[in-house]
């Protein structure tokens, strides 16, 4: 029976440590992306009209009065000669961009989102123009119009202005129309290269090695740390996308560096699994001097006497005295306080060597550092060679 349970246990433990194992893998299509399957940015310059006077000012835009020049003049409307008395404020010039999806085919609607250039206030109510939308290599995408929606709205009265969210940028859903296709095509690549999206030379080698156990052949190989060759295996010619949808469900163990990012402006520490210390001792003390100024008025008693004069004594309401009396003054008396506060309990701690991520977040705690205290500890542990991680200061 004893003998049982510890052979019980150990099936227990084996079965932990490889779920553990298996929570610490991903699979390679969240970790890396596939050659061609990608977004492409477009942008485009339009005109947005109908807006409830709160367009652009033309004659501190000229930009948006020479696009509704242009505008009119193919539209067979001749407003050169009277542009300078052009006063509309139902007009803004807009930039407009979108995402044009992996694949996406002629006709596909893509939602689109609208940006006031000038100085209109809001787009509220308005509708863009037709407006051709470019890519990076200067070819016509889709083209975009339709009414703008805003979330967000202005409102103003004589003494006060209330802006809710930003109503010089709006969206229309649905949009833009896709003209022009990539043309990219997958099904006929005979070697796909697969893009790590954190190059790391230990994953790309398990990327590699779990596509190879995968297909029992060696067709994959890593070339740097962010890219992995695939060669299509002869069976799979013409079935890539079935081959990649079986690569990317793939699971494995990505590696990463030991790194420690510090965000000194909110205090923000983040560390990574594999962060280790060498064998260290730590003292950190606080010395605070806080400077307390109370200034204090003195107001001197009604009819005080500031000094003596010879003669009788004029005392008020002409009643003869002794010396004349004259008005005391009302000073301001300065009072300050300086407090030195030097924290006695720090004390010079060890840390012993190769200590977990835990211990190391336990034990600073336990020496009662505050966020940015570690910041301080760290980048002095980081200086003195002790601490085996890359500091990344954002």
């Amino acid at each position: 029976m004893p003998r049982f349970l510890a052979l019980l246990a150990a099936a227990a433990l084996l079965v932990h440590a490889c779920a553990g194992a298996a929570d610490a893998r991903s699979r390679v299509k969240d970790i890396a992306d596939f050659e061609g399957i990608r977004q492409n940015k477009l942008i485009g310059y339009g005109l947005v009209i109908g807006i409830n006077g709160t367009g652009d000012t033309l004659n501190n835009t000229p930009f948006t009065q020479q696009s509704l020049i242009g505008m009119l003049e193919r539209l067979g409307v001749n407003t050169r000669d009277i542009a300078g008395s052009l006063r509309t404020k139902n007009v803004a010039a807009v930039m407009v961009t979108a995402t044009l999806p992996a694949f996406a085919r002629q006709g596909t609607r893509i939602d689109v989102s609208v940006g006031a250039m000038g100085d209109a206030t809001s787009l509220q109510g308005g509708t863009l123009l037709v407006t051709p939308l470019l890519g990076a290599d200067g070819e016509v995408y889709a083209v975009a119009q339709g009414p703008v929606a805003i979330g967000g709205f202005t409102a103003s009265g004589a003494a006060q202005t209330v802006t809710k969210n930003t109503p010089t940028a709006g969206r229309i859903a649905a949009g833009g129309i896709v003209e022009r296709e990539t043309g990219f095509q997958l099904a006929s690549l005979e070697s796909v290269r697969i893009s790590l999206r954190n190059p790391d030379l230990t994953t790309a080698r398990r990327v590699a090695a779990a596509i190879n156990a995968f297909l029992k052949e060696p067709a994959a190989r890593p070339t740097d740390p962010a890219t992995i060759l695939l060669l299509v295996p002869s069976g799979r010619r013409g079935d890539v996308v079935n081959l990649l949808t079986d690569i990317e469900q793939l699971l494995v163990e990505p590696d990463q560096i030991a790194r420690a990012v510090i965000d000194e402006k909110t205090g923000t520490i983040v560390m990574g699994d594999a962060v280790r210390i060498s064998t260290v001792a730590i003292a950190h003390g606080n010395l605070t001097i806080r400077i307390t100024e109370t200034p204090q008025v003195s107001q001197p008693n009604p009819f005080a006497p500031t000094g003596l004069i010879g003669g009788p004594i004029i005392a008020p309401g002409g009643i003869p005295g002794g010396a004349a009396i004259s008005g005391g003054a009302t000073v301001v008396v300065p009072r300050t306080q300086i407090d030195v506060e030097e924290d006695g309990n720090r004390r010079l701690s060890i840390l012993p060597g190769s200590v977990t991520l835990q211990e190391l977040v336990n034990g600073l705690n336990a020496l009662g550092f505050g966020p940015r205290d570690m910041i301080t500890i760290l980048q002095a542990i980081k200086a003195a060679g002790a601490l085996q991680a890359e500091i990344e200061v954002m």
